[in-house]
């Protein structure tokens, strides 16, 4: 098939009844199938927020914000587009109200309306149609999933349902189809499962001239062939466009689920295209086959202020996933909040541990308890991983702890600390805004030879992508590599420290970048892979607390 914008097939995702139904789950194990099946797929999402991007959301308001490569700050659901499909996601595949509006009303000032009214209809939704098709326009894909934000009904989301049934008149109906998810409530008192809502749902999508194609139904009991066939005649589809998604015990079972609703066939049939090969998802059932069957199990502790909201280290959780399949084990992550840690319970909270994780964030709030439990695994020599805040709090517990410098701090926490060993970057001190303004997205970074970071890569350059504002202070390295921390990981071009690393520990890293954002189901971050192992080998005792470093440092 060509790919001229012509010839792209799109495919919408709406949600009705409740939010949280997984449309984001559900559009990445279609987009799975059909990849699987030799097309070329990528998903985008549409979110009917104000917020230009989630960059400055609190992330128990919206979880973990997603990063990219080219530095766009995304919903969190491109993750999963990504862990999935192992294809990168850019700024187009996330698009906001915001960015709509941002558009627009820039627009109108430069006078680009002659003067018209500007309106919902035709202005608002004719960019948003221009958004949806700017990635068929660049030649790379067969189909575009795109998933919209929230549930039918709601009005944030109006703008977005008129834009899809305009599409469905100007490309007609071959070129597009929609798919409903929604809700089948199980009655315990009665043991029936009730279409009474998703008939509700799909009424009010009607009503705004939208009729769906294939409804997939979240349940936690079989669909029978007889609750099938009623929400085909209520709700007019086609019986076999009735997909039963049942509950899973893992998101990563869910393409196989839908390979067996023949989702993916239903679609392709609606959209007149060949079904080509087979889907080839043995990869696929051999991750989720180890992921079922673990032959280890490791304890590690993700220390972190959000806790409470998991989403907010979804990648974080991911791909510790990956990383646990890669090494037949299953990580059992202990949530710890770093604002109930202290010297006094550290010892109670982390000693049972196989490794630490100190996790991303910003703010001054939980710091004190993440320095301590970062002091816990240095002594106590437990494998510990620092994630952007959390190498910077490696950074600051070393200098307080080793190096005597017991004032010393991030400036984003003490401003006026004698020993600023965390500092903002140069270019960052005179910017005022918050939104998509700090260092984001992929940056080179090269690794030293003979150092723990390079047993990791096996490489000596390497990207990753970044989301921070805040840098090691190289004023002071010297310093904490002749004291035993060194620079392990190099921005070649700005000479910022990405990785450091103890030279006499097990296995003790801090990374700037955030390396959970790469891992995918059939590419595990390899930082991930090592450190698992490095826990697994604790937990098995086999842990060798020597490490030879070759080369002590990146920096002239």
């Amino acid at each position: 098939m060509s790919s001229s914008a012509s010839s792209v097939r799109y495919i919408f995702t709406t949600g009705g009844v409740t939010s949280s139904l997984g449309k984001g789950i559900i559009s990445a194990s279609l987009a799975k199938l059909l990849q699987a099946r030799g097309y070329r797929v990528t998903i985008q999402k549409l979110d009917p927020y104000i917020n230009v991007d989630p960059g400055t959301l609190n992330p128990y308001e919206h979880g973990e914000c997603y990063v990219t490569n080219d530095g766009t700050e995304s919903d969190l659901d491109l993750g999963h587009y990504e862990r999935f499909l192992n294809v990168p996601t850019s700024i187009a595949n996330n698009v906001t109200t915001g960015k709509i509006y941002q558009t627009v009303i820039n627009r109108e000032r430069e006078g680009a309306y002659l003067g018209k009214t500007v309106q919902v209809i035709p202005h608002i939704t004719d960019e948003i149609k221009r958004r949806i098709q700017l990635l068929g326009e660049t030649g790379e894909f067969d189909i575009i999933i795109t998933e919209i934000g929230g549930t039918v009904g709601d009005i944030e989301s109006l703008p977005y349902i008129e834009a899809v049934r305009q599409m469905i008149w100007e490309m007609g109906s071959t070129n597009v189809a929609v798919i409903h998810l929604t809700l089948l409530p199980y009655l315990s008192t009665t043991g029936e499962l009730k279409t009474k809502p998703t008939q509700h749902s799909v009424k009010a999508l009607l009503e705004y001239g939208v009729q769906p194609d294939i409804l997939v139904c979240r349940t936690e009991k079989p669909v029978s062939n007889d609750i099938r066939r009623k929400i085909a005649l209520f709700c007019n589809v086609n019986i076999n466009a009735v997909i039963e998604s049942i509950d899973a015990s893992t998101i990563y079972e869910v393409p196989l689920l839908m390979l067996k609703e023949q989702l993916d066939k239903v679609v392709l049939n609606r959209l007149k295209l060949p079904l080509r090969q087979e889907p080839d998802m043995a990869a696929w059932k051999d991750f989720l086959g180890k992921l079922k069957n673990p032959i280890h199990e490791v304890r590690i502790g993700l220390i972190g202020k959000y806790i409470e909201l998991k989403d907010a280290y979804k990648s974080i959780n991911e791909a510790f996933i990956h990383a646990g399949v890669s090494n037949e084990c299953q990580v059992k992550l202990e949530w710890i909040h770093s604002e109930k840690l202290d010297h006094d319970n550290v010892k109670n909270q982390l000693g049972h541990l196989h490794a630490i994780l100190v996790a991303p964030g910003f703010g001054e709030r939980g710091i004190e308890g993440k320095i301590n439990a970062i002091q816990y695994a240095r002594e106590k020599k437990i494998p510990f991983l620092g994630i952007c805040l959390g190498m910077q709090c490696a950074v600051v517990e070393f200098a307080r702890n080793v190096l005597g410098m017991k004032d010393a701090h991030s400036t984003e926490m003490n401003p006026e600390t004698s020993f600023p060993v965390i500092n903002m970057m140069e270019e960052q001190k005179l910017i005022t805004n918050k939104g998509g303004t700090m260092r984001l997205g992929e940056y080179t970074c090269s690794v030293a030879k003979g150092t723990r970071a390079y047993q990791v890569y096996g490489k000596s350059k390497i990207t990753e992508r970044h989301r921070h504002r805040y840098e090691f202070n190289n004023d002071y390295l010297q310093k904490f590599e002749a004291d035993g921390m060194i620079a392990s990981g190099i921005n070649p071009d700005s000479s910022l420290v990405e990785i450091i690393e103890l030279k006499n520990h097990p296995w003790f890293v801090g990374v700037q970048f955030h390396p959970e954002y790469k891992s995918t189901v059939l590419n595990p971050h390899p930082l991930f892979v090592k450190f698992v192992k490095a826990a697994l080998d604790r937990s098995h005792g086999h842990i060798d607390n020597k490490q030879e470093i070759k080369s002590t440092s990146l920096v002239d």
